[in-house]
């Protein structure tokens, strides 16, 4: 893990402390957390409900973003903090296109990870790699591939 990472990781628990609801790290991170290859993060994705993404934004004071989707994914709330060494995109209310129709995605499993100090959570790897698989995503498909590798 790259020191940018594990600063930026610290950043998010010590911003995230005070959520209401539960939150995870997701995406290129979360594959790293889990002890994924991944060569290059250049984000980090949290995934959190719609109104603690809200409160989280104005807590390091960025607004949110009006246009937060694509044909594949929207989210109700959606903000990039750029201040920490990687960027974090906040998403709250995540949705996902499948059959024609919105999903939330809804995550059943949680994992405490420490990083310098500071707790932040993923899905379970089984879990993160059904969820990068249902994004469809090229760069998705291979981190899942990376997951299912280091089992």
């Amino acid at each position: 893990m790259t020191p940018e990472l594990r600063e930026t990781l610290a950043m998010v628990a010590n911003a995230a402390a005070d959520a209401r609801d539960a939150w995870w790290i997701i995406g290129s991170a979360a594959v790293v957390l889990h002890g994924g290859d991944v060569r290059y993060v250049r984000d980090v994705d949290l995934l959190m409900s719609a109104s603690d993404a809200e409160a989280f934004l104005k807590r390091v004071g960025v607004e949110r973003r009006r246009v937060t989707g694509d044909e594949r994914f929207r989210s109700q709330v959606f903000g990039t903090w750029i201040s920490p060494p990687l960027p974090i995109e906040a998403f709250g209310g995540f949705e996902l296109a499948v059959g024609g129709a919105w999903r939330e995605i809804a995550l059943s499993t949680r994992e405490a990870v420490t990083v310098g100090g500071a707790c932040v959570f993923v899905p379970s790897a089984e879990e993160l790699v059904r969820l990068m698989r249902s994004f469809g995503r090229p760069k998705d498909l291979e981190r899942a591939r990376l997951l299912e590798r280091r089992n």
